[in-house]
């Protein structure tokens, strides 16, 4: 709910259990009051004036105002603001400077054009104008009945005669009043992704960014800032997200005052955009939460919210158990192997087989052939018809891997459309492969048409795979002076594709992947209903991974699949139970050589499907709680607990096991302390008070690396 009180000009922004405030002061800048649980009063007196040296006042105001001391909701470049800006344009004189002036509001609808967007909620538009130019700027805020989370962007307008250029145009800005605060960060590198980071906030700022044209390994596009003494259970924090695929930055500074400002949006390192008279510039939208309950209960918050305003309708249906040739075969594969792996994976329970890399052009190497999205008849003799048929025979569905944006330099699409490349020549080379310039509507056209005649043969699934990052940033397409605008319209354009594709094919299912996690935030999550969570499928690594994961993102987007031992990513050995039981906290899949396999392994593939099974509602629709964590310790420990709290899955490991090692609990969090829950190892029921308060001791493992499952039922 939105309420606006025209005697204070204060905007009252109510989520469930959250109130957002700010006011237009009496020389028309907006000012942040408060972010925190619910508030109904008038709270403009938490914004008194402070005159600080060297604090300038801006024109028209008084003596003691300076906008380098108040809160602000979207701050800006000069006029006394020494704090990083939100917005930062050039006009054709040369001047940056900018004076945000509230001009109106007005109730609208979310969302945000040829961008992936929260859906529902109600919106509240602020008309800002600058005093020192032509251009408009609305803030666009929406709020959730159903949830604490608070959707921010922004659009610029150019309602001059003359030419603008943006520098810098954030989906939000905030001003907090905090000072206390440490600044928690997902980071990473390839097959070690979202690593948390946890920072003090001292004096300057910290960001997390990604200058690569994706939201990358590296970092994602999320941050979260934990106030005074709070930690995974309790106290105070805040979450900031984008639902944004591209290049970003998420950053938070501490000025002299102690105040906190935070913003994000799209990384400025290369862009720029050139507002034409009449022309308009829109932000991604950005996510801002508040809990009281800890990070687990940030998590918790962003989890929910994921799942019913942005991720796509396939995301709330039961997920294909997968049998993903790569790891099996790699290249190197003929029909009559493929049609053994299919008939393996049917007797063993699997439903979904997914064909990797290598059917397609020339392709039996990652030298050559992306880019020509037609099949290799002399590697497949027949084509996909006999795959999909026996697929059919056995009463599973047929996926494949598309590499879309990238194109090999040896490949018939290059030599017919070289101009069609990023970047000029010499480009970097990664993987033997340069980037499609998905800026050209001429690119995204190709791709749709040659990836529709593929999907209409018969395919169910589709694994959208991008193996590279940007390293160059032009396009023949744009003038000089668009350069810089290259990112954000490439990430479009791959928007405008998923789009095309899902329109057309509302009941095939698409796995979003970059080399397992590189592309894995709130946008892809848009189109797709999970994401390859990292090419890592150790078991042991997984977990991290897997735990990092959820401080962001639901249970429910990570692909999780059971590969072969020695693990081809680390060299390590886990049992085969413990890489199905990792496997099991994400839509559970395969990626080995099923004909290689035990029968007692066999029968373990059966048990761990029907168990997936049975669980997969609290997978897709649970909460989850982080008990045990294995950045700090030699224990892992996560539970899923249903919404009504009838049921939870617990899943945990024992990294090394100990000589002479003791007896240790962990104590259950998210179960109803009046109900009683039957414990399967103890036979016996325990109310979820003494689960949660005295808890359960955990398993002496006799091997490194071993894990154990609870499911616990609560009783009628």
């Amino acid at each position: 709910m939105i309420k606006f009180d025209e005697k204070t000009r204060t905007f009252f922004l109510h989520g469930k259990e959250v109130s957002y405030l700010f006011r237009v002061d009496e020389y028309g800048y907006l000012e942040h009051l408060y972010f925190g649980p619910k508030a109904e009063d008038d709270l403009s007196y938490l914004n008194a004036p402070s005159f600080l040296s060297f604090s300038p006042t801006p024109p028209g105001a008084g003596g003691d105002f300076s906008l380098d001391t108040v809160r602000q909701e979207y701050g800006t470049y000069g006029q006394g603001d020494f704090r990083i800006p939100a917005f930062l344009a050039v006009r054709e004189d040369g001047e940056r400077a900018s004076r945000l002036l509230y001009t109106g509001h007005a109730f609208t609808e979310g969302g945000v054009p040829n961008m992936p967007h929260a859906r529902g909620g109600q919106t509240l538009r602020i008309d800002l104008k600058d005093a020192r130019s032509s251009l408009t700027v609305h803030l666009f805020y929406t709020v959730f009945d159903d949830s604490d989370v608070i959707v921010r962007s922004a659009s610029v307008a150019n309602r001059g005669t003359a030419h603008a250029t943006l520098l810098r145009a954030d989906a939000f800005s905030v001003d907090l009043f905090e000072s206390d605060v440490r600044a928690v960060r997902l980071v990473g590198r390839h097959a070690n992704e979202r690593m948390p980071e946890e920072t003090p906030l001292g004096h300057g700022s910290i960001a997390v960014r990604s200058s690569r044209g994706a939201s990358s390994h590296q970092a994602n596009p999320f941050l979260a800032l934990l106030l005074g003494n709070a930690d995974e259970e309790r106290g105070e924090c805040y979450g900031f997200g984008l639902i944004y695929s591209g290049s970003f930055v998420l950053e938070a500074e501490r000025s002299q005052t102690d105040l906190i400002r935070v913003r994000g949006g799209i990384d400025d390192t290369n862009f720029s955009w050139e507002l034409a008279p009449n022309e308009m510039f829109f932000t991604p939208q950005s996510m801002i939460s508040y809990s009281k309950e800890g990070l687990g209960g940030l998590s918790r918050t962003l989890s929910r919210f994921l799942r019913a305003h942005v991720a796509c309708m396939e995301a709330m249906r039961s997920r294909p158990v997968v049998c993903n040739n790569w790891e099996a075969t790699y290249f190197d594969f003929t029909p009559p192997r493929l049609l053994a792996l299919i008939d393996e994976a049917a007797e063993l329970g699997i439903d979904t087989f997914v064909l990797d890399d290598g059917w397609f052009g020339s392709r039996n190497s990652d030298a050559e052939g992306l880019g020509d999205w037609f099949v290799n008849e002399k590697k497949l003799r027949g084509g996909l018809a006999p795959l999909i048929a026996r697929c059919r025979e056995r009463g599973m569905t047929f996926g494949i891997w598309f590499e879309p944006e990238m194109v090999s330099e040896k490949s018939e699409l290059y030599r017919a459309h070289p101009d069609w490349t990023v970047g000029r020549s010499p480009r970097a080379e990664s993987r033997n492969q340069y980037v499609l310039d998905f800026s050209r509507p001429e690119v995204v056209d190709y791709l749709f048409g040659a990836m529709e005649n593929i999907l209409r043969c018969g395919v169910g699934y589709v694994k959208w795979d991008m193996n590279r990052h940007l390293t160059e940033f032009t396009s023949e397409a744009l003038p000089a002076a668009r350069q810089g605008e290259f990112s954000h319209r490439y990430m479009l354009g791959v928007y405008a594709l998923a789009e095309r594709l899902k329109a057309a094919f509302p009941d095939v299912f698409f796995e979003g992947c970059s080399g397992g996690g590189g592309r894995f935030d709130a946008g892809m999550l848009y189109y797709f209903p999970q994401i390859w969570t990292s090419d890592n499928t150790d078991a042991f690594d997984r977990a991290r991974i897997e735990w990092g994961t959820s401080f962001a993102y639901p249970l429910s987007a990570m692909s999780c699949h059971v590969s072969a031992c020695p693990n081809h990513q680390t060299g390590r050995t886990t049992p085969f139970s413990s890489r199905g039981d990792i496997a099991s906290l994400g839509a559970t899949g395969y990626e080995l050589d099923l004909g290689k396999l035990t029968e007692e392994e066999k029968e373990a593939v059966r048990g761990q499907i029907a168990r997936y099974r049975s669980i997969e509602p609290l997978l897709l629709f649970g909460d989850a709680y982080r008990l045990l964590d294995p950045f700090r310790g030699n224990y892992f420990c996560m539970e899923v607990v249903s919404g009504d709290r009838s049921r939870a899955y617990v899943v945990g490991m024992t990294a090394h096991a100990a000589a002479a090692d003791y007896p240790r609990r962990v104590r259950l969090r998210g179960l109803d302390p009046e109900k009683r829950y039957f414990v399967p190892s103890l036979q016996r029921s325990l109310t979820g008070a003494a689960l949660q308060n005295a808890g359960l001791l955990l398993p002496r493992a006799a091997h490194d690396f071993e894990t154990w499952t609870w499911l616990l039922e609560a009783e009628e």
